[in-house]
């Protein structure tokens, strides 16, 4: 199995599924959790020198931090609602209490702390809807905390593909530091399917195929992205969604376009 894909594991004793750290994936800047609570239960988290963007995939819950309460938020009770998601903020040094108010599925985003931001709510109404793409290349995408909004490192986005299309695509790649046209960053992608037993493709290579690994990935898996260009395709009968967070020693989101595939972009599609 790739060591670029971690695959989704049974809860822990914390109701933990997926556990990515700078460590264990042998880079600098991005952790990423995954928490699946029952209703009632409750999840005790310190940021520590991280920052941290908790974002409720699905469920209701309520969430207290050393300074600051919001109760009961969330709204949708699956990601494929396509409704914006509640997330929460968090700075470094803090202390954070969660209670799941029904079953929850909870994302824990974390990468290097710095500043001295507080800890702010982000609603619905907070969080930038786009569609990208066009013919077989559309998606729906949510900007949770894009570079727009404050922050120290962390940036936070879903998506949603329809069957049968790609995503992050025309390939591009952000894996460059100190230069002009890309910022090094970074990423995971957290993956939802429906129907659940499905699966979607995500290959993640380099120019001179150093590194090039296409990977099936299944409901709730997270593929970890280095370096190099990572598009997603979808199958015939299952949507995808994913959540990416990225990090970097620049906090600003500058990519580069495969050359051979950036037609895509162009008039010339999709009519040929």
């Amino acid at each position: 199995m790739s060591s670029l894909l971690a695959k989704c594991q049974q809860p822990d004793g914390q109701g933990r599924i997926q556990h990515v750290t700078p460590e264990n994936a042998d880079w600098r800047f991005v952790g990423f959790d995954v928490y699946r609570l029952e209703a009632g239960q409750t999840l005790q988290l310190e940021s520590g020198d991280k920052e941290l963007c908790l974002v409720l995939v699905a469920g209701i819950a309520s969430v207290a931090t050393l300074r600051a309460e919001y109760p009961h938020i969330g709204k949708r009770m699956s990601p494929f609602e396509r409704t914006p998601p509640y997330a929460v903020y968090v700075p470094h040094h803090d202390k954070i209490n969660v209670r799941a108010e029904s079953d929850l599925e909870l994302a824990v985003c974390s990468a290097p702390g710095k500043g001295h931001l507080p800890s702010r709510l982000i609603t619905p109404a907070d969080v930038g809807v786009e569609r990208r793409g066009k013919g077989r290349n559309q998606r729906l995408v949510h900007n949770i905390l894009p570079d727009s909004e404050p922050a120290d490192s962390l940036l936070v986005v879903e998506v949603y593909t329809d069957e049968g299309n790609t995503s992050s695509y025309p390939s591009h790649k952000h894996d460059q530091e100190d230069s002009p046209d890309e910022t090094y960053l970074e990423e995971t992608y957290y993956h939802r399917i429906q129907p659940e037993q499905g699966f979607c493709l995500q290959r993640v290579y380099t120019d001179d195929r150093e590194l090039d690994e296409c990977m099936p990935v299944y409901n709730r898996d997270v593929v970890k992205v280095p370096r190099g260009y990572h598009p997603v395709a979808t199958l015939a009968g299952y949507d995808s969604y994913y959540l990416n967070v990225m990090a970097g020693p620049v906090r600003l989101w500058k990519f580069t376009w495969e050359k051979d595939h950036a037609w895509i972009n162009s008039d010339g599609y999709p009519a040929r």
